[in-house]
């Protein structure tokens, strides 16, 4: 399974036409990645047939929310739920880097079943197995992450070991400085089934050719 990481509607549209199998839809690219404009989903969802998950991250910066912040997340979850959101895609730690369950569960909640996925604030956590236990626990779907690493290929070792634990429990979608020159070389290592890029490789707009590119690896 490929999942495109999409700043702006241009790259959801390509990253459609090109073969993605999922579409993470967000905005700032600078900010790596925040809740897209409702209205912009709106319209894609008429463009593409393609299931969108939409990112709920009203900030960019450190994962740790305040009553308000939390408030505003669980808001525009909501909206875009009504919108028609095929899944979506947080990540909530508390003061100590630790995964927030108490927030998570409830944002899991008011997602009413749509499948949801943690992102790369995981690899921010001290400990990824006692971290991907809890969020199997929340009721995440899949877990977004580069092995505790920079990119997948630092943290290949750790992402082999997270697919063994996790038994298919929850699905570990392998992203972070993966393009079409080392899917291959990640997927038989780690043993992983789920990938995950910007496919940018330059701009903010997704690549196309990359896209097929990285499509032909599997």
């Amino acid at each position: 399974m490929l999942e495109i990481a999409c700043f702006n509607k241009e790259s959801a549209v390509i990253a459609a036409k090109a073969g993605a199998d999922r579409i993470e839809f967000c905005a700032d690219f600078h900010l790596g990645g925040t809740t897209p404009d409702l209205e912009d989903f709106k319209n894609l969802k008429k463009e593409i047939d393609v299931p969108i998950y939409v990112m709920i991250r009203p900030r960019g910066g450190n994962f740790f929310y305040s009553d308000e912040g939390f408030s505003l997340m669980k808001h525009q979850l909501q909206n875009f739920y009504n919108a028609g959101a095929d899944g979506f895609v947080f990540g909530i730690l508390d003061q100590n880097d630790e995964v927030n369950e108490q927030q998570c569960k409830e944002l899991i909640q008011f997602a009413k079943g749509k499948p949801c996925t943690f992102h790369r604030a995981f690899d921010r956590t001290k400990n990824l197995e006692k971290s991907l236990e809890m969020l199997i626990n929340c009721g995440f779907s899949t877990v977004l992450t580069s092995g505790g690493k920079s990119n997948v290929e630092e943290g290949k070792e750790m992402l082999q070991k997270l697919v063994g634990i996790s038994a298919g429990r929850i699905d570990i979608l392998c992203g972070g400085g993966l393009r079409s020159s080392n899917l291959v070389e990640i997927k038989n290592f780690t043993h992983a089934k789920s990938f995950h890029s910007s496919a940018i490789l330059e701009g903010e707009v997704a690549d196309f050719h990359e896209i097929t590119r990285l499509k032909s690896c599997f």
